[in-house]
């Protein structure tokens, strides 16, 4: 470790950590510290607890679940990481399994349900319009704007003095 990751990496809260009480069916906001070109941001991942394992001991993790630009994401944060900065319960939910894997084929089911309920547009399903119905149309269209718009006269000077003094109002 560098003098620059000594800095950045703050020691973690034991006590506050096992005190969070995470559990599968959670919905949780992890503030994750990313760094990029010696810079260290903070990154949000909000998601859904599919699995907590290894109850409260060194090694436990804690698996989430976030859709994001229509991709299923999942990762898997160690509870007691340095490079969690903070990890907030946004929500709770009544579930009865620890694990909630099945979330992830369910899903797809759903996605699947949705795309057979979509028509297909076929060239057999898309009607052409009529010729004669674009023609009336545009007929009427015309007549509209031809009521609407009155003839402009424009008056053509005869004399020179009339043309020098056009051009000056011009």
């Amino acid at each position: 470790m560098t003098a620059l990751d000594t800095q950045t990496i703050s020691p973690v809260n034991v006590a506050e950590r096992k005190g969070l009480d995470i559990r599968s069916g959670d919905v949780v906001r992890v503030h994750q510290k990313i760094q990029e070109k010696g810079k260290t941001r903070l990154q949000v991942f909000e998601g859904l607890v599919l699995a907590r394992k290894h109850g409260t001991e060194p090694g436990a993790t804690f698996t989430v679940r976030a859709t994001l630009s229509g991709i299923g994401v999942e990762k898997i944060f160690p509870l007691y990481s340095p490079m969690i900065e903070k990890i907030e319960v946004i929500r709770r939910s009544k579930v009865r399994r620890a694990k909630l894997y099945y979330i992830r084929d369910k899903v797809a089911r759903e996605v699947r349900r949705q795309l057979r309920r979509m028509t297909i547009m076929t060239p057999a399903t898309i009607t052409a319009p009529q010729t004669d119905d674009v023609v009336s149309e545009i007929e009427e269209v015309v007549e509209v704007v031809e009521a609407d718009v009155a003839p402009i006269e424009v008056a053509e000077p005869s004399t020179p003095e009339e043309v020098a003094e056009a051009e000056k109002a011009a």
